[in-house]
């Protein structure tokens, strides 16, 4: 039986990706693949302008690397530091998160989204850590983060112990409001 190339335009599950010539059955092309838009017929010009912009892509994706292994080289570099209150034996209250690292990045000039943050789960302890940032399919860069204990409140200090003639004196005046009230 007969074959058709088709090239892809779009992702088909079990046939290929968009941008892949492959080969089909005559009738599963003229039916399904070219008016859904999902292919075109892969004619002799059709092939050419798919090499042309195949290479055209390349040429763009191979610049975009380039530029992205600067920003890499600059990610590397920094270091963040996270203040957040701990426990005595160094676990954190809460936890430090994607969403907090990305927001790090940001006030350092550099725009990543969160998902692209790769930390396994939220970090929950005191300590140093590599935190892997997925800058492109093909490059990762680690940022250097350490989390460190938060400073103590000085105003949310306790208040002094009162001795008994105060606790006496606070006491009576209650009642004294109390029977004014009646």
């Amino acid at each position: 039986m007969r074959q058709v190339r088709v090239i892809l335009r779009q992702d088909v599950q079990s046939l290929g990706i968009a941008g892949d010539l492959v080969s089909v059955k005559p009738g599963y092309a003229r039916n399904y693949l070219v008016p859904q838009g999902k292919a075109i017929v892969a004619t002799e010009s059709n092939v050419r302008e798919l090499e042309h912009h195949k290479r055209v892509v390349e040429a763009k994706l191979a610049k975009e690397l380039q530029s992205l292994q600067a920003v890499r080289k600059h990610v590397e570099k920094i270091r963040l530091e996270v203040k957040a209150r701990a426990g005595e034996e160094g676990k954190l209250f809460g936890s430090v998160t994607a969403m907090q690292i990305a927001e790090l990045l940001k006030a350092e000039g550099i725009e990543v989204d969160r998902r692209r943050v790769q930390i396994k789960e939220p970090i929950k302890a005191l300590g140093d850590y590599k935190v892997p940032v997925k800058l492109h399919r093909d490059l990762v860069a680690d940022v250097k983060l350490k989390v460190s204990p938060a400073e103590p409140d000085t105003a949310a200090a306790p208040e002094p112990e009162l001795d008994s003639d105060d606790r006496d004196r606070d006491r009576d005046d209650e009642f004294d409001r109390d029977s004014d009230d009646e």
